[in-house]
């Protein structure tokens, strides 16, 4: 694709994005860190985003390591923020730590942000992202929660993720957020990459963000351990 089609793409990918299309840089909100015991990478304990979104501050609830290969070779850092305050969020003590976390990404604005540990590229970070959401698609239709219909309506979002991304290195513990924002009823959820653009589809937010606490194998769920220590005790 020539350089005018990709600038072409993108301005399509970003149409009725809005404010949402290109996020400011995110805050911190607290003084002290909590590091990944395995790559020495700090995150805050909170973060506020642009009060345009309305939110308010997400907190730090669980972080975790990608690693690849039976070697277990550190990728990537990764920190999930959520709004625990969100009034839309029901969740009892006696739910499970797994439900909780399903009913807080698919109900409350939530941040993923990755920090690789060794330098890499945006395209590197898009493909993992398309892998991911092609295995959610296939896992999807495999258990009849997807539908025909619905597969083919996310071809096109996830056509335009690969318009979002730069073909540019991104630095060792240099960040990328994710930005997913409340639901809002009759609109679709957008995903949010701070500082590149976004994609408008509520299933693509959404899986891409359950896709981090799941798995098995060399690379498993990154952010699951951490997460569901801090959930077991919660209620809202």
């Amino acid at each position: 694709m020539n350089s005018l089609a990709l600038r072409r793409s993108r301005r399509l990918a970003l149409a009725g994005v809005g404010l949402y299309a290109l996020l400011p840089r995110i805050h911190s909100d607290s003084a002290s860190d909590v590091v990944d015991v395995d790559t020495g990478i700090a995150f805050p304990r909170s973060v506020r985003v642009p009060s345009q979104f309305k939110s308010t501050p997400l907190e730090l609830v669980g972080v975790g390591v990608r690693t690849v290969s039976f070697l277990g070779i550190h990728v990537y850092s990764i920190a999930f923020y959520a709004d625990l305050s969100s009034p839309s969020l029901a969740i009892p003590l006696s739910m499970s730590p797994d439900d909780k976390i399903e009913q807080i990404v698919r109900n409350s604005a939530c941040l993923l942000r990755i920090v690789p540990t060794r330098s890499t590229s945006y395209t590197h970070l898009r493909d993992a992202f398309l892998r991911a959401l092609q295995g959610r698609l296939a896992l999807g239709q495999k258990n009849g929660t997807l539908s025909q219909e619905d597969a083919l309506a996310v071809a096109a979002p996830m056509r335009s993720l690969k318009t979002v991304f730069p073909n540019s290195p991104l630095a060792k513990h240099a960040s990328l957020d994710l930005y997913v924002p409340a639901p809002v009823p009759g609109q679709p959820r957008p995903l949010i990459f701070r500082d590149l653009g976004a994609v408008q589809n509520s299933w693509v937010a959404t899986e891409l963000l359950l896709y981090y606490f799941a798995g098995n194998g060399a690379s498993p769920a990154v952010c699951l351990k951490s997460t569901v220590a801090r959930l077991e005790t919660f209620e809202a």
